[in-house]
């Protein structure tokens, strides 16, 4: 963690916006909110420095402030559980934000939970897009709006309970890769809608974009405890969000099972369990000079205590990332180098 700190440190010495805040801010995830919250609480009583302000307001309204600008009125760092954009990696740099520092932070699943002593689903990508999407194919390839009232209405095998999935906004990095992960795959098992993508992708995209309306899918806001009490009062009804949510609830909770495999640590991390994401940090270089506390942050947040296999986070829910892959994050933390566009999508 010196060797971080002190790499950090000297990468900082250079021109900084001018302003004078002496407490650092953080917006973004929900999903990556209780993991930073915890190493700004953990980065406070260790250095005596005012704990970090961190704020869940989902990863797409999180980034947009973050790249507003540079300066005392702007955040310092943005959790995200999904990767930047090109396109918002661009906004930063043209409102003066030249240098984002990407950090992985650890890996989480999505999951299709609701209570224990509820039904137990075992379901296919497809069976997913088809509970959620406002728009189905019919038997004969027509897009009509959503018949399915019922999970056995998708699949007589399944239980006749009525569908309802609780998840996040539109604007969240969770809702991006559910759309990433599940809707937009599980679309494509369709033969029309496979000639759609390949023929016009934003008419496919609008299609597996727009979820219904009817009380079939529900957005339920960023807050996740919210959402696990809803599901504790009702265990017919199941949320989509992060696994995290279902290892530190495993008394209430209960994962459905996605192409055969029910989330897991090892699945997650080894990519068999096919609804896993990394989550980030992406750091502001430009306000580090200004802002040194920044370079001790991140030498917590990337230290083996925090993220390692032992590290306090995991007891949080985090899914480490593996010997290897840590090793290299670390190594790409000390070199802070900035994200350019090509880098991502």
């Amino acid at each position: 963690m010196t060797r971080l700190l002190c790499a950090l440190s000297a990468l900082a010495l250079f021109a900084a916006p001018a302003f004078a805040k002496d407490q650092i801010r953080i917006v973004g995830s929900g999903t990556v909110y209780p993991f930073t919250t915890t190493v700004a609480e953990a980065f406070g009583k260790a250095t005596g420095k005012k704990t970090p302000v961190v704020e869940a307001n989902g990863s797409g309204p999180g980034i947009k402030l973050f790249c507003a600008g540079a300066g005392d009125d702007t955040p310092d760092f943005v959790d995200a559980s999904r990767a930047m954009k090109k396109s918002e990696l661009e906004d930063c740099n043209k409102n003066g934000v030249k240098d984002v520092v990407q950090l992985t932070i650890g890996y989480d699943g999505l999951a299709l939970a609701n209570a224990k002593g509820g039904p137990a689903l075992s379901l296919t990508k497809q069976q997913i897009f088809m509970a959620m999407a406002k728009q189905v194919p019919d038997k004969d390839g027509k897009l009509v709006d959503n018949p399915y009232k019922m999970w056995s209405d998708i699949d007589p095998a399944l239980p006749k309970v009525k569908i309802v999935i609780l998840s996040h906004p539109a604007t969240s990095g969770t809702r991006s890769s559910i759309e990433d992960l599940i809707l937009n795959p599980g679309a494509k098992t369709f033969p029309g809608l496979k000639d759609l993508a390949d023929k016009d992708a934003k008419a496919f995209e609008a299609v597996f974009k727009t979820l219904r309306t009817d009380g079939g899918f529900v957005e339920a806001g960023e807050n996740d405890n919210a959402i696990v009490q809803k599901l504790a009062a009702d265990p017919n009804t199941f949320a989509l969000f992060g696994y995290a949510n279902v290892s530190l609830n495993g008394g209430k909770v209960q994962a459905a099972k996605v192409e055969g495999e029910a989330p897991s640590v090892e699945g997650v991390q080894t990519g068999k369990y096919k609804l896993s994401r990394p989550l980030f940090v992406y750091a502001k270089k430009d306000h580090m000079a200004a802002m040194p506390d920044m370079a001790a942050f991140v030498a917590e947040y990337m230290s083996a205590k925090a993220i390692g296999s032992d590290g306090y986070l995991a007891d949080k829910g985090l899914i480490p990332l593996p010997a290897a892959e840590f090793k290299a994050q670390v190594d790409a933390a000390k070199a802070a180098k900035s994200l350019t566009p090509d880098q991502l999508k």
